[in-house]
């Protein structure tokens, strides 16, 4: 059993193991200013779209209350499924989707406080006032900490990546069409926090292993084997 379940987690080691080394290629190819260069000039040596009616109102915030609201409706979905005989069958799945998107969340949340890396719109290189510190590097201890690193924001949509194994529990051919919205909702999120100087790349991608990390190993938890 103890096999079993080991092998069971071979594809989340190898997927770090990829992960890492294209982390590598990123920063030895100095992919995220690349990135982060165009998108600066494209808006005049400027964060032109930071406050925006679409980035800052809409995307932002309203993402940010589209994810709550769309947690909330999964605990409510969770509660009802104690009493309502119909939905007793989806208690399990519900927990999953529930515990996959709330530990997904607070995981990056927390490492987002444990780990300090600037935002673009911080760096004298885009218009701010500190230098940039690597993810490796030995951060001088008289520079103030900053939460940048992982993406934050785009983690309240690449959370629902769990609708993935959610669906593949419940409606197997729904499931792409699950993954599809957790992807689209993380990249729409992802790409406006890069468009308002908020994140680099690298960023978001972290969050996307994050969060995919934690909907895959819960579904070995909680939902039956044949959604492996």
């Amino acid at each position: 059993m103890r096999a079993a379940l080991l092998n069971s987690f071979k594809p989340v080691a190898s997927a770090w193991l990829l992960f890492i080394i294209a982390m590598s290629a990123f920063s030895t190819l100095n992919i995220d200013f690349t990135i982060t260069d165009f998108i600066y000039r494209l808006q005049g040596n400027a964060w032109a779209w930071k406050n925006t009616l679409i980035t800052q109102d809409i995307l932002h915030k309203g993402g940010k209350w589209l994810s709550l609201a769309m947690g909330l409706a999964t605990l409510l979905l969770l509660i009802l499924s104690t009493v309502v005989t119909r939905l007793k069958a989806y208690r399990t799945p519900l927990l999953y989707l529930f515990s996959a998107t709330l530990l997904s969340a607070l995981l990056v949340a927390t490492i987002k406080h444990l780990v300090s890396m600037e935002c673009p719109w911080d760096l004298v290189r885009y218009g701010g006032a500190r230098d940039f510190i690597g993810l490796l590097s030995i951060r001088p201890s008289s520079m103030p900490a900053s939460a940048c690193f992982p993406a934050g924001h785009a983690s309240a949509g690449y959370t629902w990546i769990a609708l993935y194994f959610f669906f593949a529990a419940i409606r197997p051919h729904w499931r792409w069409a699950g993954l599809a919205l957790g992807l689209g909702l993380g990249l729409t999120f992802g790409i406006t926090q890069q468009f308002r100087g908020a994140h680099f790349l690298s960023h978001d991608l972290w969050t996307v292993m994050i969060c995919w990390t934690v909907s895959f190993v819960l579904s070995r938890f909680l939902l039956p084997p044949s959604v492996h």
